[in-house]
């Protein structure tokens, strides 16, 4: 029976004076072949914008001026109050549909069915012209006026914009309350806990982790599903670059500023839902990613270290 020597070096060690063998990296040639061609066609597309007849001094002429700032205050404020309508409407609806009441669950899901399956815009004027159904709007000793009284553009672009977007928010908090385990409600009842602090204390905490995500998007799509509003008379950012665009003779600028303003503010919001998910992440994370601002100022460092020094 043969000996195993256990004092012996790795096999895939040279022999001493076996000449090293140089490893030559390979050539991705279809790397450098995309690269100049996405080049080409980004160049091409900035000269056929540059030679196009648009009237580019409008836009910075424009870009300040107190109707576009009015228009997107208005436009960032029906984005918070549609969004609030729509996050409350969610949490109730995702609970009801979690309901073991058969009539409650069934009422979530048609709501959810039915302004999920019909547009944003068709539900707009739907709202706008529900007239035609209900002439006066009577709460009794509290308020009653005509419904085109009542229906102000305000009022319909939040109810169009709210009502739809809690139909979506449901769905989110719905996956999220289920993505928690079952047993930290049974562990809570086991202490004692109703079922409505149950879901203030423990479900929902853990949830948000994974509510936070999709409703940063949702945020996000409905600053630019804002836009639409336009169409039942809201003055909003859009209504009002088109009603610049065609006073002063340069609709298609008007366009360009706008989409530039929306860039800014849907920008803005992004960096805000990166750290919101940094925030609701440290629970299940042992150790956070660095923010850009971290890594910036680590390359920073590590510019500016001797090559050789090794950190402390």
């Amino acid at each position: 029976m043969t000996d195993i020597d256990k004092t012996a070096g790795p096999k895939d060690t040279p022999p001493a004076g076996a000449e090293a063998i140089k490893a030559i990296p390979v050539r991705h040639y279809g790397r450098y072949v995309t690269a100049v061609i996405a080049i080409a066609l980004l160049v091409a597309i900035i000269y056929a914008f540059g030679q196009g007849q648009i009237n580019w001094h409008a836009v910075p002429d424009y870009f300040f001026d107190d109707r576009i700032m009015t228009g997107v205050y208005k436009t960032l404020l029906l984005t918070v109050l549609s969004m609030l309508i729509g996050i409350v409407g969610g949490i109730v609806l995702a609970v009801m549909r979690l309901s073991k009441n058969p009539v409650t669950s069934a009422i979530a899901w048609f709501y959810i069915w039915f302004f999920r399956g019909t547009p944003v815009l068709v539900q707009l004027f739907l709202w706008f012209n529900l007239g035609l159904v209900f002439h006066y709007i009577n709460l009794m000793p509290l308020y009653k006026d005509e419904w085109s009284n009542f229906m102000t553009p305000l009022l319909t672009a939040l109810l169009g914009l709210g009502l739809n977007e809690a139909a979506y928010m449901a769905e989110i908090c719905r996956a999220g309350l289920l993505a928690v385990d079952e047993g930290q409600t049974e562990a809570a009842h086991a202490l004692g806990m109703s079922h409505g602090k149950t879901l203030r204390r423990v479900v929902i905490p853990q949830a948000m982790r994974v509510i936070v995500p999709p409703t940063g998007n949702e945020v996000i799509n409905m600053l630019k599903t804002t836009s639409l509003v336009a169409a039942v008379q809201y003055p909003e950012l859009f209504r009002y670059a088109q009603d610049i665009g065609q006073n002063s003779g340069a609709p298609v600028e008007m366009y360009f500023l706008a989409a530039a303003w929306y860039l800014i503010m849907t920008s803005v919001l992004s960096v805000g839902q990166y750290y919101i998910e940094r925030y609701y992440a440290r629970g299940s994370s042992r150790q956070l990613p660095p923010t850009p601002w971290q890594k910036v100022k680590a390359n920073m460092l590590s510019l500016g270290r001797p090559k050789g020094a090794v950190g402390a």
